[in-house]
């Protein structure tokens, strides 16, 4: 058992999904700020204030306040972060990776690979040379379904 969790904590994509996630922890400030100090005020001077909380807020009962129109304000709250980094994030590097496709002489299309075709050319390489299936790869042959390195 303790050797399983040792080679699932050395898998590559366990420790890129970690440094991700720290990444995105440091990031979330500042695409908040940008949303709160930037976007906010701007869409506060053309429409007023972008806070829908009291929209179709209604009492049950004795006093229980039901404000439907939070949802609308986080609804919006999360257009609003989405465009945030997809401007800041998303279309600059589209456009930078189109202008290094361009200067080296590849066009979109064949610089940008797609997940099937990556996968397919994987499996016909490990087919090929014998690699995580009909005997090869990790000790005991078949297929591991994660390539583990030893």
């Amino acid at each position: 058992m303790i050797q399983g969790f040792k080679k699932f904590i050395m898998r590559g994509n366990v420790i890129e999904l970690a440094v991700a996630v720290v990444i995105a922890d440091a990031f979330t400030s500042i695409v908040k700020n940008l949303v709160d100090s930037v976007i906010n005020p701007l869409l506060g001077s053309l429409v007023g204030k972008p806070n829908f909380n009291s929209i179709g807020q209604f009492h049950i009962g004795d006093g229980d306040l039901i404000r439907p129109g939070t949802v609308l304000t986080a609804a919006i709250g999360f257009l609003l972060v989405a465009a945030a980094v997809y401007l800041v994030l998303v279309y600059p590097m589209n456009k930078l990776n189109e202008r290094m496709a361009r200067r080296k002489g590849l066009n979109a299309e064949e610089a940008e690979v797609s997940d099937e075709v990556r996968l397919l050319t994987e499996i016909r390489d490990a087919l090929a040379g014998g690699g995580y299936m009909n005997g090869g790869g990790t000790a005991g042959g078949g297929y591991t379904g994660g390539g583990y390195r030893q």
